[in-house]
């Protein structure tokens, strides 16, 4: 009596194939990275020649672009990332944008209203209720907002404001390397 044999994979056989399907869902999570930061980017941009706007109407109502001397002023984007500045001014930013004077989700607009920000905008992001500490860029981190450059030459790159996004690049050096970063410079 002859055995018959069974069709059946080798080990190698299963091995190889899974080695392919390995490969494949790499490039595939590799392409889909890429496509997130680079929706990300975009959005950042957008958002960021949005708010410049508000800031143009701002300044064509008021004379001048919102500005603190302890919040804004001191805010450089030529020194190190301080994300604790950032946040500070960029709810400086919010209140004056929005028309409302402090970080309350439930605040109604007491003066105009230059800029909606969406949800997702805002620190911290929903599903929380917790009091906005700052506008947040696609990235999780604040949005940069400084004008440094109206009261010292040289602090700033624009005479009149700087926003930008350090686009999720953390940098460790001083002065920071800034070719990540998404700026309306």
């Amino acid at each position: 009596m002859r055995l018959r044999g069974r069709a059946a994979f080798t080990i190698v056989e299963l091995l190889v194939v899974m080695a392919i399907i390995l490969v494949l869902a790499g490039l595939v999570l590799a392409t889909s990275s890429y496509v997130h930061n680079k929706g990300a980017r975009s959005r950042a941009e957008a958002e960021i020649a949005a708010m410049s706007a508000a800031l143009e109407n701002y300044k064509a109502d008021n004379g001048v672009y919102p500005s603190d001397s302890t919040k804004t002023d001191l805010l450089s984007p030529k020194a190190g990332v301080d994300f604790a500045s950032y946040s500070t001014a960029s709810l400086f930013l919010y209140e004056k944008l929005t028309g409302v004077t402090s970080g309350s989700r439930s605040e109604v607009p007491s003066t105009t209203t230059y800029f909606t920000f969406k949800p997702n905008m805002l620190l911290p992001s929903p599903p929380s209720t917790a009091d906005i500490t700052g506008i947040r860029d696609p990235f999780g981190d604040s949005y940069g907002y400084s004008t440094a450059g109206q009261t010292t030459s040289g602090t700033g790159y624009n005479p009149t404001f700087d926003l930008w996004s350090t686009g999720g690049y953390i940098a460790t050096t001083s002065p920071p390397d800034q070719s990540q970063w998404i700026k309306n410079w």
